[in-house]
Parts: structure tokens; C-alpha cells; sequence
């Protein structure tokens, strides 16, 4: 496996495609960043490609593009990065503000997860498997991410659907725990 090398600088990574959202603000005074939630989206439900997911994160999505949009209407959502199915890697909000990803949510009795988690989107669905490139992207992203924030571990990284179980089902079925974690060890391992 190739391993896409990237560096952070000022909560950005690079290389990849920069383009802010506005959907973001100052976390909590004091806030240790220590949970990585991977979500998925599709817009429209199950289809792939073109610029809705970047349009939806800015706040430029027409909604009546699609019938499936109408229920965005005054949505104000974002997330720090989008892997799409290509492996493209797009960075909405940079690391050290809160993306508005996670909404009403709890991870070992903290509320509010926004506050102190990364928010990384899968362009896919719960059932469609994910592409190679996703997982491959997704590891390399993780492990710079736990080497700027150690309290990062694996034992954080978690499903939207853990966070907000009553609410939300992604990264789906579909989603490969192991595989994730297999190439997080591979890319760990010394040599």
C-alpha cells in the first residue's frame, strides 16, 4: 500500500483541497481534542460525485436542486474533512475549531461532542462498501492527527452512530472497523 504523506500546519493539512466553511467556531477554553468521529454523506441519498457535499458545507446548496435537498433547507452543518470515493481529500474547518458535525451527541457520558472531537466524512452510504483508497486516506489522516493530539487513541475513534445512536446509522454496516484498524497498525509499525 502507498501511504499518502501529509503535514499540518495551523490546524490545516496539506496537500489537499482547502475550502472553508463557515459552519464552525471556537471550541471551549481548554478543550483537549481526544475523539475522531467518521461519518458518512451522499447527497443525493446514495449517489457520488459532483459538488453538493461542498456546497451543503458552505451554505450554497440550492435546495431545490433535488427533492431529497428540501429537508436542508437552513441547514448549518460542516465537518473538518471530506474523503470522497476517489481518495480526494477536502478540509472544511481546520482542527483546532469545532466543525458542527456531530449534533446532539454523547460519548462516555460528555455531551456536546463537538466541542472536543474531529469530524471526518466518508462520501458513501451504510450499505455501499467503501472504496480501498477511503480506508488508505483515512489511516494516513488519523495517524498525522493522533501524533498532534496524543490523547487521540483508538479507543476514540468511533462511528457518528455511537455518538447518537437514536439518530444516526453511519459509517453503516458497510463501514470496515478492521480493515481501518489494520491500516492504522501498518502504518505504525517501525521501518
Amino acid at each position: 500500500m502507498t501511504v499518502k504523506h501529509y503535514t499540518l500546519s495551523e490546524g490545516w493539512l496539506a496537500p489537499v483541497h482547502r475550502l472553508p466553511s463557515p459552519n464552525c467556531d471556537r471550541r471551549p477554553t481548554d478543550t483537549i481534542i481526544d475523539l475522531l468521529v467518521v461519518h458518512s454523506i451522499s447527497l443525493p441519498p446514495g449517489q457520488f460525485g459532483g459538488a453538493w457535499i461542498d456546497e451543503l458545507f458552505c451554505n450554497r446548496l440550492d435546495v431545490g436542486a433535488h427533492p431529497d435537498f428540501q429537508d436542508l433547507a437552513g441547514c448549518t452543518v460542516s465537518a473538518h474533512l471530506l474523503i470522497d470515493r476517489t481518495g480526494a481529500v477536502t478540509q472544511y474547518v481546520p482542527f483546532h475549531l469545532r466543525a458542527w458535525h456531530a449534533g446532539e451527541s454523547c460519548f462516555r457520558r460528555r455531551t456536546r461532542c463537538n466541542d472536543f472531537s474531529i469530524g471526518i466524512e466518508l462520501e458513501g452510504c451504510d450499505d455501499v462498501p467503501y472504496e480501498p483508497v477511503q480506508y488508505q486516506r483515512l489511516a494516513a489522516v488519523i495517524q498525522l492527527l493522533q501524533a498532534h493530539y496524543p490523547a487521540l487513541q483508538r479507543d476514540h475513534i468511533v462511528g457518528h452512530s455511537d455518538i447518537a445512536p437514536q439518530r444516526k446509522t453511519d459509517p453503516g454496516k458497510a463501514f470496515d472497523w478492521a480493515h481501518l484498524y489494520t491500516l492504522l497498525a501498518e502504518n505504525n509499525a517501525p521501518g
